[in-house]
């Protein structure tokens, strides 16, 4: 289900802006996306040519953020916009900075792809990584399908996909601390492949705040804290059930959820309801 809050305005050129502020905000998104794609492949493969893109792209990312956060800004100023439009525009801008810590991080995995290129091990010895980076690319590919749809139903499919990626991150973590026991000669390798699974976890949890920064813009309601002392974007995901049963279980019905569904992905949810 589709949730188009952007309705048409008085002034064409108003909506033109706001148009092109969504477009260059997916825009970036989808490079970002592509840069922690290529991080991950250069890391996997030893790819140091591929690393070395990804390092030159992040000054297009930083750039553009700088940019579209002043288009953004002046369209404030100008416009003196209310209700979605100004949460969309508060919302773009706190969201630029998630996306552009994203590909920081991309870009740091890319500079340990490099460093790590002539270790003699690196076929298929970063395996447990696979799984890891495979859920932050699913993680990814929904927080920016929800921004651009504009849809939240979508940030339901993410409820449990946080919890799941964080109890992976502490099993790469554990596996990796009995491997230096055993292995101390290769510690300084094993601790690169702990730091790198680190870096996948946080870009996982800044898409997690993405998508707390869509509720906010699509509903007016502020999620981001909530979680600090309950279960994280899946407690979010609940509490924001709470505050409109009816809409947002319409919502879950057409995400193609089943009630167990989402009680499995996010175990407050009976509670909530």
């Amino acid at each position: 289900m589709d949730t188009n809050h952007a309705d048409h305005h008085i002034s064409h050129q108003f909506d033109h802006e706001l148009a092109d502020i969504r477009t260059k905000v997916l825009t970036m998104g989808s490079l970002v996306e592509q840069q922690i794609h290529w991080a991950i492949n250069a890391f996997l493969t030893g790819d140091i040519e591929l690393a070395e893109q990804v390092i030159k792209h992040d000054v297009q990312v930083n750039q553009m953020e700088s940019d579209i956060d002043q288009e953004c800004i002046g369209v404030i100023a100008l416009r003196q916009p209310a209700a979605f439009d100004l949460r969309m525009l508060i919302a773009v801008i706190k969201i630029l900075t998630e996306i552009e810590r994203q590909g920081d991080l991309a870009k740091d995995i890319a500079r340990m792809a490099i460093h790590l290129a002539s270790d003699s091990g690196r076929v298929d010895a970063y395996h447990e990584l696979h799984h890891l980076s495979d859920m932050v690319n699913v993680m990814l590919h929904q927080v920016f399908d929800s921004f651009a749809r504009q849809d939240i139903a979508i940030l339901a499919k993410m409820a449990g996909q946080d919890e799941n990626l964080k109890l992976e991150y502490k099993s790469i973590v554990r596996l990796l601390i009995s491997r230096m026991l055993e292995q101390p000669r290769n510690m300084t390798r094993t601790l690169d492949i702990m730091w790198v699974a680190k870096a996948l976890e946080k870009i996982g949890d800044h898409a997690c705040n993405i998508g707390e920064h869509i509720i906010y813009m699509v509903t007016g309601n502020d999620v981001r804290h909530i979680g600090e002392t309950n279960t994280g974007f899946c407690h979010s995901c609940a509490h924001l059930l709470e505050l409109d049963k009816e809409y947002y279980l319409c919502q879950l019905k057409d995400a193609v959820l089943t009630p167990s569904e989402v009680e499995k992905s996010c175990p407050d949810y009976e509670k909530k309801l």
